[in-house]
């Protein structure tokens, strides 16, 4: 069975307040994490990312024994944004809470993941060193890139790339994104989930770079936070992570170049 590291980090930021949210269990070779980004008026989006992290850890923790299958992960967010919608049922427009969320399940006996997501909050997979977003983006840029009308460079800097199209309390239903089979995991995978106050200062380029100067996932995230506020944004967004190793990265790494070699 594959050794699971884990470790992670929120910060509000240059914010008055922090409205992102996350939890992380592990019981036997299940390992699982939650996070959200909530956004809306009076510090709704704290309770909004809140109360979702907690509806969705309760109901995976009492699924940890008997396993989780994609159509019951769709389910479960489903099911935190309908209690979401039921709370604020007097809410429209601006003062309507919101919040993204993706969720990470890991069988580490079993050597596979699942995982779904709604909104710009991220996962990604860092395999033999390389990058890869396993989300996509449910904003309106991210629409634009993959319709061929902007770059990915476009994106990064474009003034609506925080609009949402997809987000759990919102009016409309939801579509989780979730992967429809299991996910095999290898040793040396890395995971992190992200909200986009961490993600977009960084790029993959440094996500990647700083991941394999790594030694730990607590280290991983504290040389990306040092990134973050070394760059002073005076509107620094709340930035939270969770990072997840499978065994050491480095050592896979490191014998792939040593293929290449």
């Amino acid at each position: 069975m594959f050794e699971i590291q884990m470790a992670s980090l929120s910060d509000a930021g240059q914010r008055p307040y922090n409205e992102d949210a996350l939890c992380t269990a592990q019981h036997g070779p299940v390992t699982f994490v939650v996070l959200a980004d909530g956004a809306g008026g009076h510090r709704g989006g704290a309770i909004a990312a809140q109360q979702v992290v907690r509806d969705l850890q309760a109901a995976l923790m009492a699924l940890m024994q008997a396993g989780l299958q994609p159509t019951e992960l769709t389910a479960l967010v489903q099911q935190a944004h309908r209690r979401l919608q039921a709370v604020q049922q007097d809410s429209r427009g601006a003062g309507r809470m919101h919040t993204t969320v993706v969720v990470l399940w890991l069988h580490a006996g079993h050597a596979i993941a699942l995982w779904s997501h709604v909104g710009d909050s991220r996962l990604y997979r860092l395999r033999y060193g390389l990058i890869d977003h396993v989300s996509s983006d449910d904003s309106l840029v991210q629409r634009m890139v993959q319709a061929g009308l902007l770059s990915s460079e476009q994106a990064q800097v474009h003034p609506a790339r925080h609009q949402l199209l997809s987000a759990l309390g919102g009016e409309e239903e939801i579509e989780p994104h979730t992967l429809p089979a299991w996910a095999d995991v290898e040793d040396g995978d890395a995971f992190l989930l992200c909200s986009d106050g961490w993600w977009e200062p960084l790029g993959d380029e440094r996500i990647t770079a700083l991941c394999r100067a790594a030694v730990s996932p607590q280290d991983w995230l504290l040389r990306m936070q040092r990134e973050i506020e070394a760059q002073q944004e005076p509107h620094q967004d709340n930035y939270s992570a969770v990072a997840l190793w499978v065994n050491d990265p480095s050592e896979n790494t490191r014998s792939l170049e040593e293929l290449k070699a």
